[in-house]
C-alpha cells in the first residue's frame, strides 16, 4: 500500500500471477475430470481477459465488452460449470445462464454508464459512448428485467421444479439502483448503482441456487 493508499503496481502483479496460477491449477484439474473441452475454454476465457483491455485493439474500448460478458460470465460460467459436474449441457442451465448474464452485463453498464464522458475524452468507445446515456441506461433496465422474465420460462423449457422462483424475491433489490440509472449522473450515485446490481446479481444467483437445492 502506498502514501496515498493506493495498492502498489508490483502487488498489483503479483497478486494477478498469484490468481493465475491458481486458475492455472485448477484448470489442470478439471481438465483431468471433465476432458479437454474445459481446458479449450479456460483458454478462451484467459485470452478473453487479457484482450479486454489489452493487446493493439482491446475489445473492451470498441464497443463489445458487454457481449463478452454476457458470453463468458453467463454462458460460459453456468455452463461450464454445468458440464464439470456432468459432462453434458441441457436446457435449463443454459435459461438461467442468460438470467446470469443479463445481469453480469448490466454491471458493466452501470460501470460504462458512470464513466461515460472520461470514456469519450480518452476515445475509448465503449457502448455506452456509441449509443449515448439514454440509450445505455435502457439497455441496463432491459438486462435487469429481462433477468426475471427469462428465470420462469428457463425453469418451464427445462422442465424443472418451479422452486427455484423464489429467486424473484430478488426484484425488489433492483428498484433502487433502476431509479439511480435513470435519475442520476452523478459518480458517487453511480458507484451505489454498481454495488446495488452487484448485490442483485448475487442475491438472485443464490435464492435460485437455493431453489434449485430444495428441488433436487
Amino acid at each position: 500500500m502506498t502514501s496515498s493508499g493506493l495498492v502498489a503496481p508490483q502487488r498489483v502483479l503479483t497478486a494477478t500471477w498469484i490468481a493465475f496460477a491458481a486458475a492455472v491449477a485448477c484448470g489442470i484439474y478439471l481438465t483431468l475430470v471433465a476432458g479437454i473441452v474445459i481446458l479449450l475454454i479456460g483458454a478462451v476465457s484467459i485470452a478473453a481477459g487479457v484482450l479486454y483491455t489489452g493487446g493493439p485493439r482491446p475489445y473492451g474500448y470498441a464497443g463489445l465488452g458487454e457481449v463478452f460478458v454476457f458470453l463468458f460470465f453467463g454462458l460460459v460460467a453456468v455452463n461450464g460449470s454445468y458440464y464439470v459436474q456432468v459432462e453434458q449441457l441441457d436446457a435449463l442451465p443454459l435459461g438461467l445462464s442468460i438470467s446470469v448474464g443479463f445481469l453480469a452485463t448490466a454491471i458493466l453498464v452501470v460501470n460504462n454508464v458512470r464513466d461515460l464522458e472520461t470514456d469519450r475524452r480518452a476515445g475509448k468507445m465503449t457502448a455506452a459512448v456509441r449509443m449515448g446515456r439514454r440509450n445505455a441506461v435502457a439497455l441496463y433496465r432491459l438486462l435487469v428485467l429481462g433477468a426475471f422474465v427469462v428465470l420462469p420460462i428457463a425453469l418451464v423449457a427445462g422442465d424443472a421444479s418451479l422452486l427455484p422462483l423464489i429467486g424473484l424475491l430478488a426484484l425488489p433489490l433492483a428498484v433502487g439502483p433502476l431509479r439511480t440509472m435513470s435519475n442520476r449522473s452523478d459518480g458517487p450515485s453511480l458507484n451505489g448503482a454498481l454495488a446495488a446490481t452487484g448485490a442483485l446479481l448475487g442475491a438472485f444467483s443464490l435464492l435460485v441456487t437455493a431453489g434449485l437445492m430444495l428441488a433436487a
